[in-house]
């Protein structure tokens, strides 16, 4: 209706000493991206873009990510579940066990990978005197970095999502009859699967970003472990111009995903 704008906050006015901080964020967060759209050679983008390492190193990004989201869903809902409705002795001790390679240095999240499933690493060694397998310089090897650094992303989303569904439904199947196995198939998991799909999401795209650790455990082999990430930082040292228009293939990526997890993490309007 004509003359009807947006309705006045009962607030009244935000202040300027929280608007001019805010304000300040915002500009140091976005100036680096237009920044590096500024910079980009838009005549030679097509070509650099069309270019045999890109596509490789592109190709198994996603192959990799897509991987590691898919062996997250299988061990990170099990213990989402596990940390969100069952009590049990150590729970919070468990909790901060699955969220150490969060804020763990990508750097020593490598170093540790390497200690654990390196040749002579603690399981890597016996695995591969059995099998003749091992992890390293290989993208299976890719994909175990992954889910390590991703896992707590999805586990803590799904467990937050979890924790919201009401548990009284799960009370509810349990007085009818319903084992928890088929409560959790049939009750607890439709109910939490929006949170469940934006912990996929967030993983993935945390996966895909992934450098510090693929590098620091599986080196940075073109077509076996060169992932995108790793391309662009060995490109940028005899290509800038090359590096930057990888940059915007994974800048594109990453507003695809925050388009995905708008309705649930950005609001909608």
């Amino acid at each position: 209706m004509r003359g009807q704008g947006r309705r006045a906050d009962p607030l009244g006015r935000p202040p300027l000493l929280l608007l001019a901080p805010a304000a300040l964020a915002v500009f140091v967060l976005v100036v680096p991206l237009v920044a590096l759209l500024a910079a980009i050679d838009w005549r030679a983008l097509p070509g650099q873009l069309n270019s045999a390492p890109l596509r490789s190193a592109l190709w198994l990004s996603l192959t990799t990510s897509t991987a590691a989201m898919l062996v997250c869903l299988v061990l990170g809902l099990p213990t989402a579940w596990l940390l969100a409705r069952v009590e049990f002795r150590g729970r919070t001790f468990v909790r901060v066990l699955v969220t150490v390679p969060m804020v763990l240095p990508p750097v020593v999240a490598g170093v540790a990978l390497r200690t654990a499933f390196g040749r002579t690493g603690l399981l890597g060694e016996p695995l591969l005197a059995a099998t003749g397998f091992a992890f390293p310089f290989t993208a299976w090897g890719v994909v175990l970095a992954h889910v390590f650094v991703s896992m707590p992303f999805v586990v803590l989303a799904i467990e937050g999502s979890l924790r919201s569904a009401d548990p009284e439904y799960d009370a509810a199947a349990a007085t009818l009859g319903a084992t928890r196995w088929t409560t959790f198939r049939r009750i607890t998991i439709p109910l939490a699967l929006p949170g469940i799909m934006a912990g996929m999401v967030l993983g993935w795209a945390r996966s895909l970003g992934e450098f510090g650790a693929t590098i620091t455990f599986n080196g940075n082999y073109p077509g076996t472990t060169q992932t995108m990430p790793t391309l662009i930082y060995v490109t940028r040292q005899s290509d800038q111009d090359a590096a930057l228009a990888l940059s915007f293939v994974m800048l594109v990526v990453s507003v695809a995903v925050l388009l995905l997890l708008r309705d649930r993490w950005l609001g909608t309007p």
